[in-house]
């Protein structure tokens, strides 16, 4: 791989870096009352400055108002623009919107895209994705999906509940997956009996969508927070199937892998700021007589973090660079994701240690880079699901080449 950049690529990220220093990280204060995430009052401001910068939607078509970047490009981007908190907000590249406006540009039509697509490209609206359901319905295996459409008419009448909804108060429109009615969740025969899952798109604010609270949750970085909805009997015409009916699956592929990837770099660039932030402290506070950084056991730790940052930055180019080549990268986003979730935790949790009784209080922003991070290990796959899933993968493999 050649890992140098072009000029346009050069000259996009020291503009990325100078507008998070000069114009997102004196807002963070702002977030100091808001427990579900950034107010919308905060994001249009923050939109509105990334706007004006030329920084708005990055990685959307040039046909819809993004710059059209390449997945290493988006590695480079999105690592500076989470270096704040509030940078994924400001340039419209935090999740869900992100990962829907990549979906949305892939699966829908001509009429979908400028309903629903444009005006989120151009920062006027939000969106959520529906996918995650209570007990016994779908989380980790999306094959236990219980939500279902029921086929009435030329339309379809949703039913179900979701949870862990990121950004649904206060989304224009939603992606809900959810099953057709006469085909069972987690069946063997599922595909026999009908189709097992499809996306469908509503807007939030119709009749038979219910927000019904917010979720207390340890991250405070996402705009609407992650809630619990309702769907009863919601109504959905047939043209609002986002792509073909039963494949709902395979779209959801087609969004995860460059999804599991904005997450690797946003938070590469939160564990960078905090191995910045322990850096300075360690060379300026002194204990017994010399300066923290002169300690060994302080020195391993910052040196362990710079080898950790830079195993998360390379895992997230090679698999930036294969998604660019055409690749699906289902196994290799699943492996950029357990080793940047780790090993960015590590950073970071090194850094409130350095840091101590600081570290442990809102005295710089490491604590809450550590309670927003912590669910990155979660989301989009727990690391023990992704490990499991590349285990069957290497066995599959290693019994087919015998």
């Amino acid at each position: 791989m050649d890992f140098s950049l072009d000029p346009q690529t050069t000259e996009l990220r020291e503009r990325t870096k100078r507008f998070i220093a000069e114009q997102v990280i004196p807002l963070e204060s702002e977030l100091d009352h808001h427990a579900h995430g950034p107010s919308e009052t905060l994001r249009k401001e923050l939109i509105a400055r990334a706007k004006k910068a030329g920084l708005l939607t990055p990685h959307a078509s040039i046909e819809f108002g993004g710059l059209g970047l390449s997945h290493v490009a988006k590695a480079v981007i999105f690592e500076e623009a989470g270096y704040s908190c509030l940078g994924p907000t400001a340039l419209n590249i935090a999740a869900p919107d992100e990962g829907n406006i990549h979906l949305m540009e892939a699966v829908a039509n001509a009429e979908q895209k400028e309903r629903w697509l444009r005006p989120q490209v151009q920062g006027l609206t939000r969106s959520c994705f529906a996918m995650t359901e209570p007990p016994p319905g779908a989380g980790s295996d999306p094959a236990m999906l219980m939500t279902t459409a029921t086929p009435d008419g030329e339309d379809y009448l949703i039913n179900g509940r979701k949870w862990f909804i990121t950004g649904a108060d206060g989304a224009d429109y939603a992606i809900i997956m959810a099953r057709l009615e006469n085909t069972a969740p987690n069946s063997a025969d599922a595909k026999s009996s009908g189709p097992a899952a499809t996306m469908f798109l509503a807007d939030m604010k119709q009749t038979g969508i219910e927000l019904v609270r917010n979720m207390d949750a340890l991250d405070q970085c996402f705009t609407g927070g992650h809630g619990v909805i309702d769907f009863k009997n919601l109504r959905v015409p047939a043209k609002d199937i986002l792509g073909k009916l039963g494949e709902g699956f395979r779209y959801a592929q087609i969004r995860l892998a460059p999804a599991r990837l904005t997450h690797c770099m946003r938070w590469l660039g939160q564990a960078r700021r905090a191995q910045d932030i322990a850096l300075q402290y360690a060379i300026k506070r002194t204990a017994f007589g010399m300066p923290l950084s002169q300690h060994e056991g302080v020195g391993f730790m910052l040196a362990d973090n710079d080898m950790d940052l830079q195993t998360a930055r390379l895992h997230t180019l090679h698999t930036a660079w294969l998604l660019d080549q055409g690749e699906k990268c289902n196994y290799e986003s699943s492996r950029a994701k357990v080793v940047c979730s780790e090993a960015e935790w590590r950073v970071v949790d090194r850094c409130v240690q350095i840091l101590g009784g600081q570290g442990v209080t809102g005295e710089t922003p490491i604590m809450r880079i550590f309670t927003d991070m912590r669910a990155f290990r979660i989301y989009d796959g727990p690391s023990e699901v992704h490990r499991w899933s590349m285990a069957r993968k290497l066995v599959k493999a290693a019994q087919d080449n015998q």
